[in-house]
């Protein structure tokens, strides 16, 4: 009976064979099927679906098997929240025009501060990640911008994070449309993710969670003189704000992972070339996709700068001014967020680089060894 059966399998596969190439053996013999054969089997081995199925493999075979043991996540005490005095909204208890020595007598010094698309640093604050907030000040040391993504919101009007899209829409009527630059009106409402309003003389933007039922996400609080400062709705390129907005994306996708209870990742600069060279592509050539124009997808790409991983993921983005509206954006898309909150990603890198208006082109890159 084994027999038969190994009999009639090779008929069935001899005539499958016969069926896909008999007509190149009319015409060029055997060598010319074996040709065909060879070529089939590599563009099958090349195509993005197969390479799709073997990182699949390959992230679930390492799943299965990684040991490595996670940092436990600090025992942190959260901060005692005030209502702000002078302004309806506060970032851990910060308010705008505080002074940056009051901010850093609470707060200790910054983690960090790079350039932002208003043309100053943002300076981030934070303990592991939680109680994440990021403050710009003026050239007299006054705030003039917040920015949190974390439970850090202050309000006489009892706004929090917890609160839904409706809500802020009663307390505060039709969002902004558009903001005046100049001659030209930009629009910054055009996919309901986010509203901005006009409050005590400062443009506050609520970013929603669409995963969450449009809860609050986050909130950026700019003071009304920085952004009309602010001529135009990109900034203009230079390397300071290319790795500005590199790192910011960074840690605001650490501080959206401290917040749903997941592990820091650890900045991985052998890939940042890899991610950078893939903006670069993109600004360039004027095109926007994981695989590039040579055919090469992400995974492609690292292995082809001999960057080693078990796991990787990437994360594009473009048309955002800045690294907070990127990041926010790619929460509220299923896929992009499931990379930035991926459970088994240990390291990440980014890479930015601009059209020649100004516009960015984001690459983040996410791996595991």
């Amino acid at each position: 009976m084994p027999k038969i059966r190994t009999i009639l399998f090779l008929l069935l596969l001899g005539g499958l064979v016969w069926f896909l190439y008999g007509d190149d053996y009319k015409q060029t013999g055997l060598s010319g099927v074996w040709g065909e054969i060879k070529d089939d089997i590599q563009h099958i081995k090349e195509s993005d679906a197969v390479q799709q199925m073997q990182l699949g493999l390959e992230n679930l075979l390492h799943y299965v098997t990684d040991k490595e043991e996670v940092p436990p996540t600090p025992d942190i005490e959260a901060p005692d929240l005030h209502q702000p005095t002078e302004q309806t909204f506060s970032v851990h208890n910060i308010e705008i025009h505080d002074q940056k020595s009051t901010v850093e007598e609470d707060l200790n010094h910054a983690k960090r501060h790079s350039m932002n698309d208003y043309g100053i640093d943002w300076y981030t604050y934070h303990e592991h990640y939680h109680h994440f907030v990021m403050v710009a000040y003026d050239k007299n040391d006054q705030v003039v911008g917040l920015f949190t993504n974390q439970d850090l919101i202050s309000s006489t009007v009892d706004i929090t994070l917890e609160t839904d899209k409706r809500t802020v829409r009663e307390q505060f009527g039709d969002p902004l449309q558009a903001i005046q630059k100049g001659l030209v009106k930009y629009r910054i409402d055009d996919n309901d993710d986010q509203d901005t309003y006009v409050i005590d003389n400062n443009y506050i933007t609520f970013f929603y969670d669409v995963h969450q039922d449009n809860q609050v996400a986050a909130i950026q609080i700019i003071a009304k003189e920085l952004e009309d400062d602010k001529t135009d709705y990109f900034a203009s390129p230079s390397k300071q704000l290319t790795e500005g907005l590199e790192y910011q994306l960074f840690d605001l996708t650490n501080a959206a992972r401290v917040k749903f209870g997941k592990t820091v990742l650890e900045w991985y600069e052998p890939a940042r070339l890899t991610a950078q060279h893939h903006s670069e592509d993109m600004a360039e050539n004027n095109y926007f996709g994981h695989t590039n124009l040579a055919g090469l997808s992400p995974f492609d790409r690292l292995k082809e700068d001999d960057i080693s991983f078990q796991m990787a993921g990437e994360n594009l983005a473009t048309g955002q001014a800045s690294s907070i509206y990127a990041h926010q954006g790619l929460m509220n898309s299923a896929g992009h967020r499931e990379n930035i909150l991926k459970d088994e990603f240990r390291l990440m890198t980014v890479g930015v680089a601009f059209q020649d208006n100004g516009q960015p082109f984001y690459t983040e890159n996410y791996l595991t060894k």
